[in-house]
């Protein structure tokens, strides 16, 4: 297998799992919010982010489902992205989903875990968001290790 093979198929295989995250949480997210946030939040934390009446209940579904609909957008976005064989493509796109995963973290480590009911939860989401970063950050040392070898 080439230089160029190897690297193009580290891409397709970190954009594709990536995918497949974005895709399968997104529709749960449009369809089984309830499930979901009873899994990971438990039953009296999943019944307080749900809402209390019935206008919140509806605005916080709504909220979800499109929440949800954008998530699995990107999953099919990453999914198109990952037939992508431009290795400056790749090498920009890493970058910025680096980024933007660092962006994230930081988003629930100054936010997130202010909000009560989400507290504990925070530092595992925080964790998860870093991990994936570094995905694409191993993508862009591999690449970089190929391209000055």
């Amino acid at each position: 297998m080439s230089m160029t093979t190897s690297s193009s198929s580290a891409f397709k295989l970190i954009c594709l799992l990536h995918s497949a995250v974005a895709l399968s949480s997104g529709a749960l997210m449009m369809f089984d919010m309830k499930g979901i946030y009873t899994f990971t939040h438990g039953i009296e934390t999943a019944t307080k982010l749900l809402g209390s009446s019935p206008h919140d209940q509806l605005l916080i579904r709504t909220s979800d489902s499109f929440s949800g609909l954008l998530l699995f957008a990107i999953g099919f976005l990453l999914f198109m992205v990952s037939f992508v064989k431009d290795k400056s493509f790749q090498s920009f796109f890493a970058k910025g989903c680096t980024v933007l995963h660092v962006i994230v973290a930081m988003w629930r480590f100054w936010f997130e875990r202010r909000v009560e009911d989400l507290a504990w939860d925070w530092l595992r989401q925080t964790v998860g968001d870093i991990l994936l970063g570094l995905s694409w950050v191993f993508f862009l040392v591999y690449s970089w290790r190929e391209k000055y070898d």
